[in-house]
């Protein structure tokens, strides 16, 4: 084989991760085609050979309803949903330009799948998560640092490296000179070696600190840190990469790490004596995030948690308010919907609820407008902001007895106008969170069952889902924000998740489903044959990838200081990590299209 394919393999990932005796023989494996523009490479339904690869030209994929899901060039390869399934193809590929488009048989694909680690991950979608639990000794040193280290020159007066460490509130500071850590100083050094001995000043912080100290390496292990700090009773550990200084671990970080848990902000939660309180624990929050993302929790795991905390947040709140208000006019039932209706919180969720009272009950009584006032004013102190919408109990809109969100329902399903299509979509993920959760439950099961019937609606419905589009882009890449602060950037949640939330309340409505977590929706629609389980598969991990590129971007953020959004670079990611993320678009692309079309399911 000419050894102008193997250099071609060596740029294409996971070939590039082969040995150079592999690669050749991989490379004599691939067959090699000339294609004009607008030849077939496969058509929907056929059997596939193997995996193609194209190492010339263009290739437009297409959906078994002629839908265009992908545009690709030179490194990309196509077919392998199909292929890796039972060997038939789900779309249809056809050449844009001119090609050269390699193929590998089957099994090959398999043996290198079985034989090399990168490539089964390469090919697995869902990337495995696994459920580790957040002990410290798992963590990784470099997962453990948080912000910019701090450092100085040597040649700097103690008196103003002492004032460094307080402006930055920390206790100790690396000593570096040409990139390379020759010591550290700490507060402890600094009372010990300067103030109780009566020491000048205005010395250089050379000669007090202590020199060619222990450090550990980015990839050492959080159990290192520990059995070090024990060992040689020391309360700062240097973090060294390539003998460059890059941050620090102090005692009050691993005790930080150990303390915080969702069962543990909870537990303070509902101990806590008021807002402030409370505010002060959700603060919390993002390093929380930042230990569940680092020990790998699957995402569905992470988002409950926290969810978990807004729940815990929203039912002290509310249990504050009734000692204060006293009895209740009537029953009622405080509803979530949005993200916390499904339990899908991240690190950044505004507040979305109501108020669904008894039938007949006054909504314009002082005491239910009180008790909206004290908890969404509540639920904003703690970080949780005003739902831009104004869906929130506050509204009078959102506050009244069963009868009336009966007839919002009913005159939704009847008269599908865009505004009843958004109410909808966001009202059918409700989830009691406080008081008689019985007038929840009848109002969805009555809601389903009328809503599952009338074929307009859900047509409607089928026609508002399809206004969240992947951001896939020409020519195989990302469909980025164009102008803004966020230019160059996909928004994860609008165009990443909420495609994929929409798709499971389609097949929610359409199975009279009672699940609202939108995995529990498509786990149980391919249980209710409502979806086929290729399909659900496929979905599933395509939602399980897409979100967890959100959660790993937010917990970047927060490690570097900054607050979590919903914004991603493609950018930031390994060419690997790209290619998974973009695969995971195709297919809610090619699920949308099938929805579109009236088939609920891809291949």
């Amino acid at each position: 084989m000419p050894d102008d394919l193997v250099d071609f393999l060596a740029t294409v990932h996971p070939y590039d991760s082969l040995q150079r005796d592999e690669l050749a023989r991989v490379a004599g494996s691939f067959s090699r085609r000339r294609f004009a523009a607008g030849d077939v490479i496969y058509e929907y339904g056929d059997r596939l050979p193997g995996l193609y690869l194209i190492q010339q030209g263009r290739v437009e994929v297409t959906d078994r309803n002629g839908d265009s899901v992908s545009h690709l060039g030179p490194r990309n390869s196509f077919g392998e949903r199909g292929l890796l399934r039972d060997g038939v193809a789900v779309t249809t590929a056809r050449v844009a330009e001119d090609a050269v488009i390699l193929m590998l048989p089957r099994d090959q694909v398999v043996r290198l799948i079985s034989e090399y680690r990168a490539v089964a991950r390469f090919f697995d979608r869902g990337r495995g998560p696994v459920d580790r639990g957040s002990d410290l000794a798992r963590l990784k040193v470099g997962e453990l640092l948080s912000g910019k280290p701090v450092s100085c020159a040597p040649d700097l007066p103690v008196i103003d490296a002492a004032r460094l460490m307080r402006d930055a509130r920390v206790s100790s500071l690396g000593i570096v000179e040409g990139g390379r850590l020759l010591g550290l100083v700490t507060i402890r050094d600094m009372s010990n070696r300067v103030v109780a001995e009566g020491r000048d000043m205005r010395q250089p912080v050379r000669h007090v600190m202590t020199p060619d100290p222990v450090t550990l390496a980015p990839s050492a292990l959080g159990y290192d840190v520990l059995t070090i700090m024990l060992e040689r009773r020391i309360g700062h550990l240097p973090v060294v990469d390539d003998g460059r200084f890059i941050g620090m671990i102090s005692q009050t970080d691993l005790t930080r790490v150990q303390a915080i848990s969702a069962a543990g902000l909870i537990r303070e939660v509902v101990q806590a004596e008021d807002v402030a309180q409370m505010a002060r624990i959700t603060a919390r929050i993002p390093e929380l995030l930042v230990q569940l993302v680092q020990v790998r929790l699957r995402h569905e795991i992470v988002t409950r948690m926290i969810t978990d905390i807004t729940d815990a947040v929203t039912r002290r709140l509310l249990d504050m308010a009734m000692a204060d208000l006293g009895p209740a006019p009537a029953p009622w039932c405080w509803a979530a919907c949005g993200s916390q209706g499904r339990q899908e919180q991240t690190g950044v969720s505004d507040q979305d609820n109501c108020l669904i009272l008894a039938p007949k009950a006054d909504p314009a009584h002082p005491w239910f407008r009180r008790l909206a006032q004290r908890v969404c004013d509540g639920l904003d102190a703690c970080g949780y902001v005003r739902c831009p919408g104004d869906m929130m109990a506050t509204n009078p809109r959102w506050c009244q007895p069963l009868e009336v969100w009966q007839g919002y329902f009913r005159d939704w399903t009847r008269h599908p106008s865009p505004e009843a299509q958004m109410l909808a979509s966001v009202m059918f993920d409700l989830r009691a969170i406080g008081g008689a959760a019985e007038l929840l439950d009848g109002l969805q099961r009555g809601t389903l069952a009328e809503a599952s019937k009338n074929s307009i609606f859900v047509a409607h419905m089928v026609g508002n889902a399809m206004k969240h589009r992947p951001p896939l882009g020409l020519i195989g890449g990302f469909a980025t924000i164009r102008h803004g602060e966020h230019r160059h950037h996909i928004d994860m949640k609008h165009n990443g998740v909420v495609p994929v939330t929409d798709l499971a309340r389609i097949y929610a409505l359409q199975g009279r489903l009672q699940a609202v977590n939108t995995r529990a929706r498509l786990e149980d629609a391919e249980a209710r044959g409502i979806i086929s389980g290729s399909g659900a598969r496929d979905l599933i991990a395509a939602y399980d990838t897409i979100q967890l590129a959100r959660l790993e971007n937010q917990a970047h953020l927060v490690k570097a200081g900054r607050r979590p959004d919903n914004y991603l670079s493609p950018s930031d990611l390994s060419d690997f990590e790209r290619s998974h993320l973009r695969d995971a678009f195709v297919v809610v692309r090619g699920m949308q299209s099938a929805v579109g079309h009236g088939k609920g399911m891809l291949g």
